[in-house]
């Protein structure tokens, strides 16, 4: 078979089978360099603009290269695309059937063990459970995924889910009796089979963190990883090398323990009797210390403090006696836990085979509090190169510990160890950048720092493939320079104006993305006094796909959102032809992990605002600007209100990174614009 460049050029069979299809040169000079990447092994850094084709041009050399490939991206929404729409488009054109397999975390899929215990207990009986339930075992009995995405009847946050999930902590494994028709029993070993996994980066990274210290994984065994939308890997990856609890996980180790009590004291009479009485004290006695030690921690970092560090210092009076306490009930849970198990597994205690699984299912909630109790351990005592911090703000309390610089440990996980890398996004440099650019150039410098990929020990291909679009016909970027400070406080009254002016010229069609949610309910609340509560929606009043079905049927709407929207979400064509970004998207710097950077930098004399705060902004910059052209078809503005562009010294230099949109200044500008576009949705 021929190459991939060629499959997918003039004259290939994708240009011959699908009658839309256009070749485009950047799509095959990207696929040229993935396929290289792939057969002679290395690292590949592309950009790929947007437009660029990019998936066409990773998927066609993987599903060609003859090796295992995982690929990883940003979303499980993103995962279904790839899965059911650009891979069975691949096939189709090569005539092939490629072994593919979808892979997501244990928490999308049903577990049949845990579903049956629901519905013999008492909590299924419970009006929000009632309806939900009806839905899902009518549905359980059709799928055959057992990926809850398919169930659009209930929403993602629908109570039901979190007591009929599966997890890590409540797979019993092959003495379940549910284990050969269990959901994640068929996902994983169709995924042992397949040549290509599409997982997202939540799941690599969890498997990465397993293949530490642990003897474990997640994902089968590799030859090589494609990240898509790789300018997210850093985050995620600080995640999953972190350690995080919060009263929610504590919450489902006592539920979880009261339902076994419950399901397991009809088989075993060891239960119904003083080991059970003792087990159900224990259970109460962990969720009584849980209510202690959230209670002084939020008394301690209050809610309206945010994400706030914790020191080792701050450990002492209530908090630490509400520490020790919590210590206390999660040792004697697990070790209760652990023992009877262990009784259960004795021959002569356990006539009846089915008590194996009881035993596993105590084993579970053992490790569960193990575990909790050692993640406690390890926030509180802290430890080089990590910060800590608390969030009360959310609906469960949150104590996390996070690696400063992950670098280090993807570059021994992922880059040292896979033999074929390959990091694509639209946004992976953060200062402007030519068609070519040589190794070590400025263009990749802050992602190279960021993930380990610096020094000459790791060579690395850098490849930036322009967007097709013609920006110069297609857009406009809207950069006033009358407008105060966002320091000052007439800057949301005169963003809430200048936004409505902007809307009488497009005639809606509009995304305002803020950079806090203080900033976006206080434009929607002056917007919505001004053009009228139906015409402009809020992010968070319906969920994200009810929103963005509103705001595409409505054509012309004003969405206001904050930093979710400013990446990963798709509207192509005339229903989106406005996008404002409120000021410049700089990190909090007072977020526990930004300082955290920044202080590790500027110990080794290196100036953090330029290096970590100013790339960082450029990055999410091009996020937001690239929600407004997705087709060769597409129109429109993208406003920056954020008059330090023009002022400070860095403006320039984040400027250089967007699309090559002529920039106005003035509103007529924008306007003379858009009446040379013709008619189009806008016009009234």
């Amino acid at each position: 078979m021929s190459g991939a460049a060629e499959l997918l050029g003039e004259g290939g069979p994708f240009a011959t089978t699908l009658g839309s299809y256009e070749a485009r040169p950047g799509q095959l000079e990207m696929a040229r360099a993935v396929e290289r990447t792939l057969s002679q092994s290395g690292v590949l850094l592309c950009e790929a603009g947007t437009g660029t084709g990019k998936t066409l041009a990773y998927l066609v050399p993987a599903l060609l290269s003859g090796r295992k490939v995982i690929v990883s991206t940003a979303t499980r929404a993103l995962q279904d695309q790839i899965a059911y729409k650009d891979v069975p488009l691949v096939a189709r054109a090569l005539d092939i059937t490629p072994r593919v397999a979808v892979m997501k975390g244990l928490a999308n899929y049903v577990c049949r063990r845990r579903l049956s215990e629901f519905l013999t207990s008492s909590a299924s009986e419970e009006p929000r459970h009632k309806l939900a339930l009806g839905s899902l075992t009518r549905w359980v009995r059709e799928t055959e995924t057992g990926d809850i995405s398919e169930l659009s009847a209930l929403q993602e946050g629908d109570p039901i889910w979190r007591e009929v999930t599966s997890s890590s902590d409540t797979r019993v494994g092959p003495l379940c009796p549910h284990y050969e028709e269990c959901f994640v029993t068929q996902m994983k070993r169709e995924a042992e089979a397949a040549r290509l996994v599409i997982v997202n980066h939540h799941l690599f990274f969890a498997d990465l963190a397993l293949r530490g210290p642990h003897p474990g994984r997640v994902l089968p065994d590799y030859d090589a990883v494609i990240f898509d939308e790789a300018h997210q890997i850093e985050d995620v990856a600080t995640q999953f090398f972190g350690t995080s609890l919060s009263r929610a996980r504590l919450d489902s180790i006592t539920r979880e323990g009261a339902r076994s009590l419950t399901s397991l004291g009809a088989d075993l009479p060891l239960l119904r009797g003083a080991d059970g009485q003792r087990f159900a004290r224990l259970l109460e006695g962990a969720e009584l210390a849980g209510d202690g030690f959230f209670r002084a921690l939020v008394d301690k970092f209050p809610a309206e403090m945010g994400r706030t560090p914790v020191e080792p210092d701050d450990w002492h009076g209530p908090l630490q006696a509400a520490y020790h306490q919590l210590d206390s009930a999660l040792l004697a849970l697990g070790g209760f836990a652990a023992a009877f198990a262990a009784q259960l597994r004795e021959p002569r205690a356990a006539p009846k085979g089915s008590w194996g699984a009881a035993a596993e299912s105590l084993e579970i909630i053992g490790r569960k509090a193990d575990g909790l109790r050692e993640d406690l351990a390890k926030v509180v005592e802290g430890g080089a190169g990590h910060v800590s911090w608390v969030d009360a703000s959310g609906r469960s309390p949150r104590l996390a510990s996070a690696p400063v610089d992950v670098a280090p440990m993807l570059r021994q996980g992922v880059f040292e160890r896979v033999p074929s890398v390959v990091l694509t996004s639209a946004t992976l440099t953060s200062v402007g950048s030519s068609r070519s650019v040589q190794a070590g150039s400025p263009a990749f410098a802050y992602l190279r720092s960021r993930v380990g990929l610096t020094g000459e020990e790791i060579e690395a291909t850098e490849l930036v493939v322009p967007s097709p679009f013609d920006f110069e016909r297609m857009a406009r970027l809207y950069t006033p320079r009358d407008l105060p400070s966002p320091r000052d406080p007439r800057f949301s009254h005169e963003v809430v104006e200048r936004v409505r002016r902007l809307v009488e010229i497009t005639g809606g069609g509009a995304f305002v993305l803020t950079t806090s949610v203080r900033a976006m309910r206080a434009i929607h609340r002056g917007l919505a006094q001004r053009l009228g509560t139906a015409r402009v929606l809020l992010q968070g009043e319906a969920p994200k796909g009810a929103l963005l079905a509103r705001f595409r049927a409505d054509k012309s709407a004003v969405l206001v959102a904050t930093m979710s929207f400013w990446e990963g979400v798709d509207v192509p064509g005339d229903a989106l032809r406005l996008v404002v970004l409120e000021k410049i998207p700089f990190a909090v710097p007072t977020d526990p992990i930004v300082r955290a950077r920044g202080l590790l930098l500027e110990a080794e004399g290196r100036n953090a605002f330029m290096e970590q705060h100013v790339p960082q902004a450029a990055i999410t910059l091009k996020q937001g600007f690239g929600r407004l052209i997705r087709t060769q078809h597409d129109r429109g503005v993208v406003a920056l209100f954020d008059e330090r562009v023009h002022r400070q010294g860095y403006g320039a230099k984040l400027l250089s990174a967007l699309p090559p949109a002529p920039r106005v200044y003035e509103l007529e500008e924008v306007r003379e614009f858009w009446e040379s576009q013709g008619e189009g949705p806008g016009d009234t």
